[in-house]
């Protein structure tokens, strides 16, 4: 596994893969569920916006890598997986809408990066390869929802193109807490 270099020699680019790249290596096949399911773990123990309030446990994170890379080989999702230094730092993925009538569609649904990577640009290296693949695919319009006090993600999603559609507050409850919940759009129809 070779990854790019950027300009600080001290931080090479994160490696982009997605799902048929990352299941189709032994190794990378072997650990990914484990390492997906650590990185979501921890983020998640930190107060992450994923959709948890408790950590995951192992298997449940691993059936819905299962699921989302068989969306993705059947041509309702993508999955991307950032690698550094040959080890799991990031992932993210969107799937087409179920319902017939929102098939034009899909939801970007998890996108978390390792902590310790935070600051490194692999968020948004995860989701530009997304968007991508959405446009690849055909997909009109990519949206998501994240957490108002999600910032950072909010900041990253406008600066890509995304556009805050609606929001309803005090919505998001973790324990006695409440947070707004932000819907964003990406819409393609414009630029075919």
């Amino acid at each position: 596994m070779r990854e790019a270099t950027t300009s600080d020699a001290t931080r090479p680019a994160p490696l982009i893969l997605d799902a048929d790249e990352v299941t189709s290596d032994p190794g990378l096949r072997a650990r990914f569920a484990e390492e997906a399911h650590r990185i979501l773990a921890d983020l998640v123990s930190g107060g992450a916006a994923l959709g948890w309030v408790e950590p995951p446990a192992a298997d449940e994170v691993e059936r819905l890598l299962d699921d989302v890379v068989a969306a993705a080989r059947a041509g309702d999702g993508a999955l991307r997986a950032a690698y550094t230094d040959g080890r799991l730092v990031g992932l993210g993925y969107w799937l087409r809408y179920a319902r017939p009538t929102h098939r034009p569609h899909a939801d970007l649904e998890k996108l978390a990066v390792d902590a310790a990577a935070h600051g490194r640009g692999i968020g948004r290296a995860l989701t530009a390869a997304l968007i991508a693949d959405a446009e690849r695919a055909g997909i009109e319009v990519l949206t998501l929802d994240a957490r108002g006090d999600n910032a950072d993600a909010l900041r990253l999603y406008r600066s890509l193109g995304f556009r805050e559609y609606g929001r309803l507050p005090d919505f998001v409850a973790v324990g006695e807490r409440r947070y707004d919940k932000v819907f964003c759009m990406l819409d393609f129809r414009g630029e075919r």
